[in-house]
């Protein structure tokens, strides 16, 4: 069977950040048996889920599927791994984007695409029912967090993935400083 990797970036975000860059250019050196997709996901949540299932529904039929999520993008990650049992590698991820993005909600311009839209209250609501609040396995995920990440409060993911495989370093920032040291184990570990 093929190999996929699907990565999803964070809030605001774009195929183009550095991490998703990075796992492209890993796995076109390295290993160019595995198609990586990573797509720009809508700026609103329910045509984000509608995109994410048509993806798994499509590839997961002929691909052994992995997920790669950073920030927002992990939470995604833990919505569709729990809810398809694909394996997942969370980076600096996001626990509860509903909380975090109230202060988000109004006029929003995603910097890598220049698009300009909305967030409102329906799309933290939106959100929400999205959350896992009980991982039913754990087993799945692997948490790569960096304790100084400035945007998210790391003990959330520490605390939420404690039954899960972790690497939390000190320092860092939201980026996950140093990424590409990790691409070689991100494959083994999603079994592709």
């Amino acid at each position: 069977m093929a190999s996929a990797l699907l990565y999803l970036h964070g809030f605001n975000s774009s195929p183009q950040s550095l991490k998703a860059r990075q796992m492209r250019a890993y796995c076109q050196t390295m290993r160019p048996d595995i198609q990586v997709l990573v797509p720009q996901l809508p700026s609103h949540p329910e045509p984000t889920v509608n995109l994410l299932t048509e993806l798994v529904d499509t590839y997961g039929a002929t691909h052994q599927l992995g997920l790669v999520g950073s920030s927002l993008g992990g939470f995604l990650a833990t919505w569709l791994s729990e809810r398809y049992d694909i394996p997942a590698v969370l980076v600096n991820p996001a626990v509860r984007p509903y909380e975090l993005l109230q202060d988000y909600i109004g006029e929003q311009m995603n910097p890598y695409t220049h698009e300009r839209y909305h967030l409102d209250a329906d799309d933290i609501l939106a959100l929400r029912t999205l959350d896992v609040p009980t991982l039913t396995h754990p087993s799945q995920f692997w948490l790569l967090q960096q304790m100084g990440d400035e945007v998210l409060d790391y003990r959330q993911a520490v605390e939420k993935f404690s039954a899960s495989r972790q690497t939390v370093e000190p320092e860092g920032d939201h980026s996950f400083v140093g990424f590409e040291r990790y691409c070689a184990d991100i494959i083994q570990f999603l079994g592709l």
